[in-house]
């Protein structure tokens, strides 16, 4: 989970800035959360639900099949926890992993 969010904030960076990424995490009352946050391409929030779709791409002139988000919510989901994220076009995005203790 942890590889395919970071790869993501690498192959989705702006050219127009240095990448940064930040990864932090906490304890958030059942759950152990890991965040993930880029400065890269963002995504528009308007398309959410394909975010997380198989084979759905936001940035076509990525290369990528569309499968990595959608296994990664599917393992967290059958492990009891979930994964969020939040985004905008040209900010950034932070992605957030809930995993139940």
């Amino acid at each position: 989970m942890l590889y395919n969010l970071l790869s993501n904030a690498i192959k989705y960076r702006s050219p127009e800035r240095e990448l940064q990424v930040r990864i932090t995490c906490r304890q958030q009352g059942d759950y152990h959360v890991l965040s993930v946050q880029d400065n890269g391409l963002g995504m528009d929030m308007r398309q959410e639900e394909k975010i997380f779709g198989l084979f759905k791409r936001l940035h076509a002139h990525v290369e990528g099949t569309g499968i990595g988000l959608y296994i990664v919510k599917r393992i967290m989901e059958n492990a009891g926890g979930r994964i969020e994220v939040e985004s905008q076009v040209d900010v950034g995005s932070t992605f957030r992993v809930y995993f139940k203790r």
